[in-house]
């Protein structure tokens, strides 16, 4: 598996937990709850960020601002 395969399935996994974290989101009333599942996301989506700069780096892309 290529680098840039192997960054596409764990994007895809991201998203995956991302999407399972806002259906806990949409039940939770816990203060506690609601505050861990969105520092997760909120981490979750950085490395989203960061996955696609390197796709877009490594296809040539513009560099990242």
């Amino acid at each position: 598996m290529n680098q840039r395969t192997t960054d596409l399935v764990w994007l895809r996994d991201l998203l995956e937990h991302l999407a399972s974290c806002r259906q806990r989101l949409e039940w939770s009333e816990d203060p506690e709850t609601i505050d861990q599942l969105a520092e997760s996301m909120l981490r979750d989506l950085e490395r989203c960020r960061r996955l696609c700069e390197a796709l877009r780096r490594r296809a040539g892309g513009r560099p990242a601002a």
